[in-house]
């Protein structure tokens, strides 16, 4: 008969085994969409496991679910490997993506009380601290910058109430972001351009203006989606 300490230490691995399947999955996506490990790169048990400080069959279920995603491919004989890029994908992801992030924008300015305004306020001074900066110190900073981006983005979106509709676009912001390192060493003058952007951006969605909001977060997609294709 299994005792209750025996019963409690299983269900605590049992929830160690399923924080550490998480983290593992959210660090191998976050190292694929930063270029860490490059597209087509072959992804071997042996390195990955001295990385990520994990055994075997919590990796495999970490890439298997990566390759559900799209960042991972899987290949008889061959293993996992990063899933490959091209201009036709990303041309398929910014449009998926332009839809799901105009529809996310409007649900949530319809429903964003005072803490999101605030929320929004705060994630694009943390971005615009960066965005401010020299082109030399801002790619010093330009992890920070790729996180912080994020929260900006996402802080526009919070208070969208479809939760499918905020996953599927995460998903396709995190695919985006993979191309969007291509273009990581841009000319400078680019920082500035985007950092006006993001303050159009902010502005609209604060004013309540849907139609500007969505109009402007299209065109601010398309035109880095624009660029990374032509380096393609």
């Amino acid at each position: 008969m299994t005792s209750k300490l025996e019963k409690s230490g299983r269900k605590d691995q049992s929830k160690l085994e399923t924080s550490g399947g998480r983290d593992v999955v959210e660090r191998l996506r976050s190292d694929i969409v930063s270029s860490v490990y490059e597209p087509e790169t072959r992804l071997k048990f042996a390195d990955l496991t001295k990385r990520y400080d994990v055994g075997i069959g919590t990796l495999r279920e970490g890439l298997s679910q990566l390759v559900s995603e799209g960042f991972v491919t899987l290949e008889a004989g061959k293993g996992f490997t990063v899933a490959p890029v091209s201009r036709e994908e990303l041309i398929e992801i910014t449009a998926h993506f332009i839809e799901l992030e105009k529809r996310a924008i409007a649900d949530s300015i319809a429903h964003g009380d005072d803490d999101w305004e605030s929320q929004v306020v705060a994630a694009h001074h943390r971005l615009s601290i960066i965005e401010k900066l020299p082109w030399s110190e801002r790619m010093e900073r330009h992890t920070d910058w790729v996180k912080r981006h994020r929260d900006f983005h996402e802080s526009i979106v919070a208070a969208c109430q479809g939760k499918w509709l905020f996953r599927l676009r995460s998903l396709m912001f995190d695919q985006l972001d993979r191309y969007r390192f291509l273009t990581k060493m841009a000319p400078q003058g680019l920082g500035a351009r985007k950092f006006e952007e993001h303050q159009r951006i902010m502005d609209a969605a604060l004013a309540r203006d849907t139609d500007l909001a969505v109009k402007l977060i299209e065109d601010h997609i398309s035109d880095t989606s624009d660029r990374v294709v032509t380096l393609l």
